[in-house]
């Protein structure tokens, strides 16, 4: 008989308890970069994620012996099911600390799904496709930067030994940006700028609220095509808005006008991660002072693009491209100028988007992290 329990998360000790595990997971793992808390905690709270207008989710602990070793999510999505088709259940926020204790999560979060009507189920996504979706295989040795996630090697062959299989692999792309870009890209954006119908203008900080729209919408648009996509709805744009708001300076993000009407945009923001290492999860009681004055002129040595997009009509077009590239050289001239920064990340980008795929393969540009979605039938 097997010593692992699972249960519901139920009431403020399992919260804190389903946070922290994480703390004893990576423990020994210098790669791994602690979580905001408070960020973690507002994801699974109800009363303050949005996320959870459209859909619901549950959450476990596994433990043996009175010890937590183990947790993970399931959830059921009314938009994924619009958009990716019917009977599509996830699961997500899995840590466990060995194959037993995963075997039991993952079966527990299937048989929840089932419950709730669903026939597949694709995994790990915490809590969304906008969150930290797939399992890092490559890249264990460099944190992630903000917004992407960490895992150990191990997690793959546990959740493959429970019948998953690869549905869709995210990569991300590391590259030196000092040097300009040049050759035929340096000739298309030099064109760019001289094109009277191109204008591209930072994000303006006293009218955020227009902007952050302006990107959001955008983003919907351009990626609407894309496996995976679920729209963010008004009540989500509105909150990533306000989240973003303090890391977005606006040098870094910057909105493409095609005949005066929004075309395209790029969203850079530092590596917060290195901002933010050393507090432990913890903003109180002096981690908040601490992340103000870092925020108020950041010098980290790398940037994130997480969200770059060009609207649809566009998309397959010259114009698309030379959008793309001027966005990149813009910024990067900022990055390096301003903020002092030698290396970027584009990324994530889906395995086989060739569009966006061409763009982040700048010269020098290599894979340095890559994260794979599982699925399989619930039987």
């Amino acid at each position: 008989m097997s010593s692992i329990i699972v249960r519901e998360v139920a009431g403020k000790a399992d919260r804190k308890a389903f946070v922290d595990f994480a703390w004893q997971v990576y423990k020994d793992d210098p790669a791994w970069v602690p979580p905001l808390k408070s960020e973690v905690h507002g994801l699974i709270d109800p009363k303050k994620n949005p996320w959870f207008g459209h859909a619901k989710a549950q959450f476990w602990l596994a433990e043996r012996n009175g010890k937590v070793v183990g947790r993970i999510s399931a959830q059921v999505d009314e938009l994924v099911l619009d958009h990716m088709g019917p009977g599509l259940g996830q699961w997500g926020m899995f840590e466990a600390l060995d194959g037993e204790a995963s075997a039991h999560l993952i079966a527990t979060a299937e048989e929840w799904l089932r419950g709730e009507g669903m026939t597949r189920a694709i995994g790990p996504i915490s809590l969304s496709i906008w969150d930290e979706p797939g399992l890092l295989i490559e890249g264990f040795d460099q944190p992630p930067m903000v917004m992407m996630g960490h895992h150990r090697p191990a997690y793959r062959a546990w959740i493959e030994a429970a019948g998953y299989a690869k549905v869709k692999d995210l990569l991300t792309y590391e590259v030196d940006i000092r040097p300009p870009l040049e050759g035929v890209v340096g000739k298309l954006i030099a064109a760019g700028e001289k094109n009277p119908r191109i204008r591209l203008r930072p994000v303006d900080k006293s009218k955020f609220d227009r902007d952050s729209a302006i990107i959001l919408n955008l983003l919907n648009d351009a990626w609407s095509a894309n496996w995976g996509f679920v729209p963010l709805t008004p009540a989500e744009i509105a909150y990533a808005g306000k989240k973003l708001k303090p890391i977005i300076y606006p040098e870094l993000v910057r909105i493409a006008e095609l005949d005066g009407e929004p075309a395209a945009f790029m969203l850079t923001i530092p590596d917060i991660n290195a901002l933010t290492a050393d507090l432990n999860g913890e903003l109180l009681p002096f981690g908040w002072a601490k992340l103000l004055w870092r925020l108020r002129k950041p010098r980290t040595a790398r940037v994130r693009v997480p969200l770059m997009g060009v609207a649809k009509k566009l998309h397959g077009t010259r114009l698309a491209g030379q959008l793309a590239f001027m966005l990149i050289e813009h910024i990067r001239r900022a990055c390096v100028g301003e903020f002092e920064v030698t290396h970027g990340e584009f990324g994530w980008i889906l395995e086989d988007n060739q569009g966006m795929m061409s763009i982040a393969q700048l010269p020098g540009a290599q894979v340095n992290h890559r994260y794979r979605i599982y699925e399989r039938a619930l039987n």
